[in-house]
């Protein structure tokens, strides 16, 4: 299986807390909800293909527990992702949790790296990361995502945790799709490409 990370981000690199001003108050965040005036139709239908994707979901504990509080929860029958959501199967990265409570969960102990290679040797499409910023940076830097989809509000918060922010070996990208939705947001997929090159600008010239 491929891995696939999914994030909401504001123009400043925040990824906390997109969905309401209470989903994740840690730190004292108090600037959540910063995505919702934007969400729009085509937002809606380009995430709902990229969920369409999924064999599974992979997520770090913080985001487990908020997802399995919140998305049982949601029972309108035409939300275009409650259903996907609760019943594909849910693998968490930690070592504090024992056991899941939102079902299927398979809790994945020990080492992540070497657990989600496991996981990537099984047939299928993505395990996507949807949230978990840092596990989804982690893996990155370790080289085991293979698509990065960034949904970028039009919104500079100035606090709250961001995107992006381990040290390490640098990743290149290639761009797939991009795409602006009437509400302002900005939708883009990137193949993962290995390390990030790097050169001397030598004039216009040179680029041709």
């Amino acid at each position: 299986m491929k891995i696939a990370i999914t994030e909401f981000v504001t123009l400043d690199g925040v990824s906390q807390g997109p969905g309401s001003p209470d989903e994740d108050t840690s730190d004292g965040f108090a600037r959540g909800g910063w995505l919702v005036p934007h969400m729009d139709p085509a937002f809606v239908k380009r995430a709902s293909d990229w969920l369409d994707l999924a064999d599974g979901l992979l997520l770090g504990r913080r985001t487990y527990e908020a997802f399995a509080r919140d998305w049982p929860q949601i029972t309108d029958p035409a939300d275009p992702f409650t259903e996907r959501m609760n019943t594909l199967p849910k693998y968490v990265v930690t070592n504090t949790l024992t056991e899941g409570t939102w079902n299927p969960t398979t809790v994945l102990r020990g080492d992540a790296v070497q657990a989600v290679t496991d996981l990537k040797a099984r047939p299928g499409r993505e395990l996507q990361i949807h949230g978990s910023a840092r596990l989804g940076d982690s893996l990155l830097e370790a080289g085991l995502v293979d698509t990065l989809r960034l949904v970028i509000a039009p919104a500079v918060l100035r606090s709250g945790r961001r995107l992006l922010t381990r040290t390490g070996t640098p990743s290149g990208l290639r761009l797939l799709h991009h795409e602006a939705t009437p509400s302002g947001l900005l939708l883009l997929e990137y193949e993962v490409t290995g390390q990030a090159p790097r050169a001397e600008y030598q004039g216009v010239a040179a680029l041709t």
